[in-house]
């Protein structure tokens, strides 16, 4: 299978990706380095899910707004490589942030819901170091937020 057949398989569609008018850009591509900025849980233009876990949304919610920031982030890779995921050789890092309330300690399980897809997606490049850590607060009270570096090839 294709990467972009088992990111099919996987339920994911991938959303039409609109450059926001910001002070940074959505994607950076140096020396086969591609890096997208952070991603929030949006779909549509809308947040799916805001608050901080567990007091406003449950761990089981922050997984799922964990999967539409990678969603988000595949969306970008989409238009970064043209369409051509075989282009992705590796996963370098993912950095996820998840607001949570004070004493939840579990933000790598819902970061895990984003490093699971990745290894279902591309396998063994799926592969990858990340950070996942609670934090106070995330932009637009989001309780994710995920970006991530891929290794791309010609």
């Amino acid at each position: 299978m294709s990467v972009l057949e088992r990111i099919e398989a996987a339920g994911i569609i991938l959303p039409v990706m609109e450059v926001p008018k910001t002070l940074y850009v959505p994607y950076t591509i140096h020396h086969g380095f591609l890096t997208v900025s952070g991603q929030l849980p949006l779909a549509g233009g809308k947040a799916e899910y805001v608050g901080k876990v567990p007091g406003d949304i449950s761990l089981e919610q922050a997984q799922a707004a964990a999967r539409i920031c990678l969603t988000n982030l595949l969306g970008w890779v989409a238009v970064a490589t043209g369409g051509e995921f075989e282009r992705v050789q590796g996963i370098v890092r993912i950095g996820g942030y998840v607001a949570v309330d004070p004493g939840f300690h579990d933000a790598p399980l819902v970061i895990n819901a984003a490093s699971g897809l990745l290894n279902e997606i591309f396998g063994e490049k799926g592969r990858h170091a990340r950070v996942a850590m609670g934090v106070a607060s995330l932009p637009f009270n989001a309780p994710v937020e995920i970006e991530a570096t891929f290794l791309l090839g010609d």
